[in-house]
């Protein structure tokens, strides 16, 4: 799981990660957020040192591909699908990481600094490579065992 907090260190809100074959199924439900369309991704390090979130470091991407769910040399490991987020402040998303695992390898998110999940100010074009032009970091919650 995840606890996500914003840059003022509140917590707006919960990622929970189970496997399935083939992946991780990633349900987040968040509220106290900007309305609108957010992207959200798993990054490469666990850490979430606010406001900035810059410690989360890169978007997970052990297989070395492109980023964006729509990109034709991607999508990277970490790649989710926006999260809309309502005029209440509140919104879900249930998407199914395919090429990540909780176990161990290579696309583990339990790697050796671990993972964390960050959502963004803007919504993800799913394809531009790094990051998909989704803006700066709101959220971040370091990916723990439950």
């Amino acid at each position: 799981m995840a606890q996500l907090r914003s840059g003022d260190n509140q917590v707006v809100g919960i990622g929970i990660f189970t496997e399935e074959a083939p992946g991780v199924r990633v349900n987040v439900q968040v509220r106290g957020l900007p309305p609108g369309t957010h992207g959200i991704h798993v990054h490469m390090t666990g850490s979430c040192i606010p406001p900035d979130f810059n410690s989360a470091g890169d978007h997970f991407n052990p297989t070395g591909r492109q980023h964006g769910l729509q990109n034709p040399n991607g999508p990277h490991a970490g790649d989710l699908p926006n999260l809309e987020v309502g005029a209440d402040g509140s919104g879900v998303l249930t998407a199914l990481a395919r090429d990540l695992v909780l176990g161990t390898g290579p696309t583990s998110i339990f790697d050796t600094d671990g993972s964390a999940l960050v959502i963004h100010a803007g919504p993800d074009d799913n394809s531009t490579d790094p990051n998909g032009n989704s803006g700066a970091r709101i959220a971040c919650g370091t990916i723990a065992r439950g």
